[in-house]
């Protein structure tokens, strides 16, 4: 019999809204615990937010609230979220419930026990963006990750990691689905390699958080809270009998991000040997997703909306291709041109024209009634035999985390069973009366293959697998049943009707975006907002008088008129202007709220605008008809 099986995402933070990387990861657990259900098993899936910490309480100190406002406000757009992805969680916790509270203490309490904890001083530096203290060799032109950290010097308690070292290394040779995938696993063992420090797991300089009971004023540092999150959603607070059963007897397995991999591969186990705890089974990293190729970023403001995108394609069209697009492990993009490829070639053309063509000729043929008088070929083998050759694989490419892989066995399927209503040709064998029993076993083995088909997108499809079930004439909900169900050919009931064909995913077209006129993805050098340019105040002068500066060639002496006041500018454009003279009664442009300065002992009230063209300057000399003092916007 084989274990029960619990399987959690990252618990996210509540301080910004879910992206498509949040639902991407939300997705693959949901995946995974739906096709664990479909193998018979029992599955405990959990998911969560982390609510404490610094940058918690910043973001909810700047925007007037108090932290626990803040988080209940801002945890609700995962809740809102996940049911709009149809997410099956049997659980969803937050760091704030007692519950996880409780969890806490008992872990700080063991291994306290066990000698791991001490008192000390932390003087180093902390990224507050990522919530983690960050050793000098982490850093990169004095940031951490792209992002500023803050110099700390506190009192602060610690955890003994660097004890945990070999044993980690240890672990981690022994279970080799320990970390996946592969590439993954290398990377977190030469980390360790490297030598581990002693982690500060106490803040003093912030309240928003679990109060350390080794001492009062000491906060406990974040990820030394929030990891154990996974122990409080298998019951380890509050259910024993159900701890025992998902964690200590089950397969644990947490899906992560690649950026934080190290934590739940290097803290978090050292943890859990530290209490005495089992260790998870697999910890799965996966990468980030682009966007047309670019870095997914505020400021390039190409953040993916998940509920933005399933308005437009469709939930499962969405849920299919974050599954179909990406490799587990490396980084992925999101791009509109494939999105709509895959819905009309995998979905529309593949799939939907597989259930209404055999849904329509079952109609034509026998009135919709399954009938079946077998008369076997080789096509038919053929088909049985690929058949088992996919739940093979589906089960090894899915436990192994490639999903994408997993999607092209059923779709290998898919193919193979659109090829064979072109080979057996039943238009042609229900014009000859004798070949009627083969008809009817070729339409058969179509229906029953559509059976199998719906059970097995299931997991990544629930909705079309539940459409795709009731049109086959099935009073059946797909969430109940069973790869058993399907296992063995002549699955699907004998005399049973189908119900009408019903267009699965109708095809998209790709609008052709004209041509611009200019390059939209043009680098900007230095840039700033039109906020900065405002602050310059740049208006239209009269020259009314210029001359030499003695003992400075490069100089020119300026009497301008702004139109409120007479000011004196220099400026070192004398090498251009060798006949000064010809500038005066000239509009011109110049910046006017600069701090007056002095050049060779003369003052300078503002600065000519000029431009500069194949190494020679030039002032910008405005139309006569331009008013003095006017603003250059």
């Amino acid at each position: 019999m084989s274990k029960p099986f619990y399987i959690t995402t990252p618990i996210y933070y509540p301080n910004a809204a879910p992206h498509v990387g949040t639902a991407y990861t939300t997705i693959i657990c949901d995946v995974v615990a739906r096709y664990k259900r479909l193998a018979g098993e029992e599955v405990g899936f959990m998911t969560g937010v982390d609510e404490h910490g610094q940058k918690i309480q910043e973001a909810a100190e700047k925007n007037g609230f108090t932290p626990q406002q803040w988080v209940d406000k801002m945890s609700l757009n995962f809740t809102t979220l996940w049911g709009k992805l149809n997410i099956s969680n049997t659980d969803f916790l937050r760091t704030t419930q007692e519950r996880h509270l409780k969890t806490v203490r008992e872990i700080i309490k063991k291994v306290h026990d066990k000698g791991d904890i001490y008192r000390g001083e932390y003087v180093g530096k902390y990224s507050v963006s990522e919530e983690t203290f960050v050793p000098e060799n982490q850093l990169v032109d004095g940031k951490y990750m792209g992002k500023e950290v803050i110099d700390v010097k506190e009192t602060s308690y610690f955890f003994k990691l660097s004890k945990y070292e070999n044993a980690l290394l240890e672990h981690i040779e022994k279970n080799p689905d320990f970390i996946k995938p592969e590439g993954k696993k290398n990377e977190v063992i030469a980390f360790i390699k490297q030598g581990l420090q002693d982690l500060s797991i106490s803040r003093t300089t912030f309240d928003w958080g679990i109060p350390l009971e080794l001492e009062e004023g000491h906060i406990i540092y974040v990820w030394f809270d929030a990891l154990n999150i996974y122990l409080t959603g298998a019951g380890f607070s509050t259910d024993t009998e159900k701890f025992d059963k998902f964690w200590t007897n089950g397969t644990v397995n947490h899906v992560v991000g690649k950026d934080i991999l190290r934590f739940h591969a290097i803290i978090w186990p050292a943890m859990l040997m530290s209490a005495g705890i089992k260790l998870p089974d697999t910890i799965a990293a996966h990468g980030w997703w682009t966007v047309e190729g670019e870095k997914m970023s505020k400021s390039l403001g190409n953040v993916v909306n998940p509920e933005e995108e399933v308005e437009k394609y469709g939930l499962d069209a969405f849920r299919y291709y974050l599954m179909r697009e990406a490799t587990f492990g490396q980084d992925a993009d999101y791009s509109k041109k494939a999105m709509v490829q895959r819905i009309n070639a995998d979905l529309a053309n593949d799939l939907g024209n597989l259930l209404n063509r055999t849904i329509g000729m079952q109609k034509k043929y026998f009135n919709s009634e399954v009938v079946l008088n077998e008369v076997e070929e080789s096509f038919d083998i053929e088909v049985k035999e690929l058949w088992k050759i996919t739940l093979t694989d589906l089960d090894k490419h899915i436990n192994n985390y490639q999903f994408s892989e997993a999607l092209k066995d059923i779709w290998k399927f898919i193919s193979r069973m659109n090829k064979y209503i072109d080979e057996c040709e039943p238009w042609k064998l229900s014009k000859d009366e004798s070949q009627k029993d083969r008809l009817s076993t070729v339409m058969y083995n179509l229906v029953d293959s559509l059976y199998k088909i719906a059970v097995l997108i299931s997991p990544f499809m629930p909705e079309t697998a539940q459409k795709m079930i009731n049109q086959l004439g099935l009073d059946k909900d797909v969430a109940k049943l069973h790869i058993s169900d399907i296992k063995d050919w002549k699955s699907y009931p004998v005399g049973n009707k189908l119900n009408e064909a019903v267009p699965l995913f109708p095809r998209i077209e790709l609008e052709e975006e004209p041509k611009k006129e200019y390059n939209e993805n043009l680098k900007i050098e230095n840039p700033i907002t039109i906020d900065d340019f405002n602050k310059i105040e740049i208006k239209v002068v009269q020259i009314e008088k210029v001359e030499k500066i003695e003992n400075a060639d490069k100089l020119l002496k300026f009497i301008v008129n702004t139109g409120k006041e007479k000011r004196q500018i220099i400026s070192g454009i004398a090498k251009w202007y060798p006949n000064e003279q010809e500038l005066v009664g000239k509009k011109v442009q110049a910046v006017l709220n600069l701090n007056p300065v002095e050049l060779k002992g003369e003052l300078s009230q503002g600065m000519l605008l000029t431009t500069v063209e194949k190494k020679k300057t030039k002032l910008v000399v405005v139309n006569d008809e331009v008013k003095i003092g006017a603003t250059v916007k």
